[in-house]
């Protein structure tokens, strides 16, 4: 499932991530990769003062293989939709 991601770091030494985000799960997850692209994961953190980002940007540094410093999130920092870029 990941396997993209990784091969545009390993090719442009940068990614970029879609992801819709479901806060407040019962665990973080991975639940499924939307017609247009965009990863949904459910997290175990509630959406309240970055809890709920800070468990994303673990679970997929953790997924992806690269340190935590390597996610960035650009763009929907306070919302459910988030663009998250990785670099390598």
């Amino acid at each position: 499932m990941w396997s993209d991601i990784q091969t545009q770091l390993a090719n442009k030494g940068e990614a970029y991530l879609a992801v819709k985000v479901i806060p407040g799960s019962s665990k973080t997850e991975f639940r499924e990769l939307l017609a247009d692209g965009t990863y949904k994961i459910a997290v175990a953190a509630a959406p309240e003062k970055g809890k709920a980002n800070l468990e994303l940007i673990k679970f997929l540094a953790k997924e992806l293989g690269v340190l935590k410093t390597r996610l960035v999130i650009i763009n929907g920092a306070g919302e459910r939709l988030k663009l998250i870029k990785i670099t390598k």
